[in-house]
Order: C-alpha cells, then sequence, then structure tokens
C-alpha cells in the first residue's frame, strides 16, 4: 500500500537545518497581468492573469526574432544577405527603422532594428523574407503554428509587429516560454538584447536608443523586448541575471513608460532580494528508512540521487513541511541506486519541490529464517489488532 510519511524538520535536521527560509512575502503587481521565473530553477515566482490572451503590442516581436534566429541556424538566411523593403512594410509607422523601398537591407541591421529600435517595418522585412507566400500574412500563420509547437497554446498572431489587430494576442505565460527559449537556444544571438544604441543610417537621431528602462541600470538586465500601444497599456519581457540565477518577468497593462520602468524594477529587486538558491544535501545523503518486506534486513535508507539545490525563501527561518512518499513496505530484493521513494518539500508561494530518493544499498531477499521471522511479525500483529478490537455490544 501507499505510505507517506510526514517529516517534521527535526527529523531532518542533520541536511535540510539552516538551509531553509520561511514564507516570502508575494509580490503585489499594479500590472493588469504578470508573470515571473526563476529561470535557474524553472520555478514560477509570481502568476497573476499569466494565462490570459493579451494584446502583446510590440512584445510579439520577439517571436518574430526567434523565427528569424531559426532561418539562421537552418541557413536559410544569412546574416551578411540584404532584404528588399515593400511598400507594405514601408506604411508601417509609430517606432520604425525609417525604411524606403529603395533600400535593401542587411538581415544583421533588420535584427537590430527590431530589437534595439523596435522597427515595426524591420519586423515586416523579415517576416515577408520567411513566409512562404511571400507576405506578412503567412508569416502571421507560421507564428501561430510555430507558437504551438513551442508550448504557447495562448498566442495567435495577426501581424508580425504585435500593431494592433483583432485576434492578435499572447498570454504573459506564453512570453515567458518564448523568452526562455531565445535565452537557451540562441545564447550567441541573445547580447543584441542588451544593446543600448544602434544608429542604422546617422540621420534619425531620434529613434536610436533601446526603450527597455532597466538597461544599465547595474541590476543584471540584459533583455529583452517593451510594448506599448493605447489598447495594451505599457509592458515589458525582460530578463536579469545576477551571479548563478537568472530571473525572466513579463509584465503588461502599466499606464505610462515610468510606472513600467518603476515596476520592472521592482520586480527585479524582489525575485532576488526574497530568493536565494541554497545547496542542501549532497548526492547520496540518507534522508529516511523505508521498511522491507522479506529482505535480508527489515529497513533501508533512502538517499536523494543527486545533489539538492533549491530556490528558497531568503528570510532566515528554518520552518519547513516536507514528507518521504514510497509505496510500501519495499519488496526484496532491491537494488542500491534504484529510485523507490520520493521526497517532497513544501515552502508558502512556492510549488513542491519533488526530490527522488533511491535505495542507499543492496537489500537481498531474505532466506528461511527471515522470512519465518516476517510472518511471525505479522501474525502478532495481527493478533494484537484482534485483541484491541472493540467487543460486540451485550
Amino acid at each position: 500500500m501507499l505510505r507517506s510519511f510526514a517529516a517534521p524538520l527535526s527529523a531532518l535536521a542533520l541536511t535540510l537545518s539552516g538551509a531553509l527560509g520561511a514564507q516570502a512575502q508575494a509580490f503585489d503587481t499594479r500590472a493588469t497581468a504578470a508573470f515571473v521565473m526563476d529561470q535557474t530553477t524553472g520555478i514560477v515566482l509570481l502568476d497573476k492573469n499569466a494565462d490570459e490572451p493579451l494584446p502583446p503590442a510590440s512584445m510579439s516581436k520577439l517571436m518574430t526574432t526567434y523565427m528569424a534566429f531559426e532561418a539562421i541556424a537552418d541557413g536559410r538566411l544569412n546574416v551578411d544577405e540584404r532584404l528588399p523593403v515593400s511598400q507594405h512594410c514601408m506604411n508601417y509607422t509609430g517606432s520604425t527603422m525609417f525604411l524606403d523601398t529603395t533600400d535593401r537591407v542587411r538581415v544583421e541591421d533588420l535584427l537590430r532594428g527590431v530589437i534595439v529600435l523596435s522597427g515595426n517595418d524591420a519586423s515586416c522585412v523579415l517576416a515577408e523574407a520567411l513566409s512562404p507566400v511571400g507576405t506578412e500574412a503567412g508569416f502571421a500563420v507560421m507564428m501561430t503554428d510555430r507558437a504551438r509547437e513551442m508550448g504557447m497554446m495562448n498566442s495567435t498572431f495577426a501581424n508580425s509587429n504585435g500593431w494592433p489587430a483583432v485576434g492578435h494576442r499572447m498570454s504573459m505565460r506564453d512570453l515567458g516560454i518564448l523568452s526562455n527559449r531565445l535565452i537557451t537556444d540562441y545564447p550567441t544571438f541573445y547580447p543584441l538584447f542588451s544593446e543600448e544604441v544602434f544608429d542604422y543610417d546617422g540621420e534619425h537621431p531620434a529613434n536610436t536608443r533601446n526603450r527597455n528602462p532597466l538597461l544599465g541600470l547595474g541590476i543584471g538586465a540584459d533583455g529583452l523586448k517593451t510594448g506599448h500601444t493605447s489598447e495594451a497599456g505599457y509592458g515589458l519581457a525582460g530578463s536579469a541575471k545576477q551571479g548563478d540565477r537568472r530571473v525572466i518577468f513579463i509584465i503588461t497593462g502599466l499606464d505610462s513608460a515610468q510606472a513600467r520602468a518603476e515596476e520592472s524594477e521592482r520586480i527585479v529587486n524582489w525575485a532576488f532580494r526574497q530568493f536565494a538558491q541554497r545547496d542542501i544535501a549532497p548526492s547520496g545523503t540518507v534522508i529516511e528508512t523505508a521498511d522491507v518486506w522479506m529482505g535480508a534486513q527489515p529497513s533501508v535508507g533512502l538517499a536523494l540521487m543527486e545533489d539538492l539545490s533549491m530556490l528558497v525563501p531568503n528570510t532566515g527561518n528554518d520552518e519547513i513541511d516536507a514528507e518521504v512518499i514510497y509505496n510500501g513496505p519495499l519488496e526484496a530484493p532491491i537494488a542500491a541506486g534504484t529510485q523507490v521513494a520520493e521526497l517532497v518539500i513544501r515552502l508558502d508561494n512556492l510549488p513542491d519541490t519533488r526530490v527522488p530518493l533511491m535505495a542507499a544499498t543492496d537489500v537481498a531477499r531474505g532466506g528461511f529464517h527471515s522470512n519465518l521471522r516476517v510472518a511471525a511479525d505479522a501474525l502478532i500483529s495481527r493478533l494484537s489488532e484482534d485483541d484491541t478490537a472493540e467487543a460486540p455490544a451485550e
């Protein structure tokens, strides 16, 4: 049968004492929707309306950028290739590179135009080049299909750049998934997101700076993309790295660029100050023991299969809720190193941490005397239960 063993801190003191914290303060954001993830561990720190499809504004350019990186990686596009500018792309207003139909623009410049300058026209040029039918609308279909393949189930695209359009939607969680993929899949290209200035032709000084308000603040921010329309409000898909930890956050619905800057900095500071990555115990540490059925020994140690490192609230209190779960008693023979149990650690405001546990030693199947002892113990237990059963009423 399934046996669940509650393990208070006192039972795990040798391995967990002093390593875990208490409840971290929940973050109250002004954003209408938000998603914050510790990228190092994959733990979600904040989820506010994170699965609601919303207008993403220029944050949707991250999908165009990702697909351009894919095309470069598989040889369909070259960074030195020069692409033509259509009348359709030139017609975009808002944030642009001020491209003209007489231009032929290097792919590398277009990427910087999208990432640094948030160029609607640059995004459109890349889209038309990659579209199977040569149109931005055709590329939008590709974007939606690729998003589904990547697990972004609340994203539907009508264009390449986030220009307001019926049905053009992304959720904040989807933007978090996409941001993580950009960082992990294309580390060579990722430094483009931290570039603060790109002057394409020297003729438009008003549009040469990256709109990301966190770059240059010294808090580890190195990406990714701002967004703003009257429908969406002000948003940011951001990331910051401090030491060995990286945090990804997505916010939207702020009422001003100033509010976006303030909220973004607050989130980064909260994520790094309220939580810390802690080394808990090395591989092989015995956490508990489990009963063994028909074995040469009555129990076996349950040990960590790998080093245990956790993201924990950084508040200095050692109270935790932990339990060891296994389907027992375990039947012999048991091979050392075989996963036989799970350690579940619960911390307030964080998902459960589930850690596999292995048999610390081999347990051979018991011989005649061992089996006789097990049978006798079972009989004694049963008789004891019968003796203590409530007598029938007269």
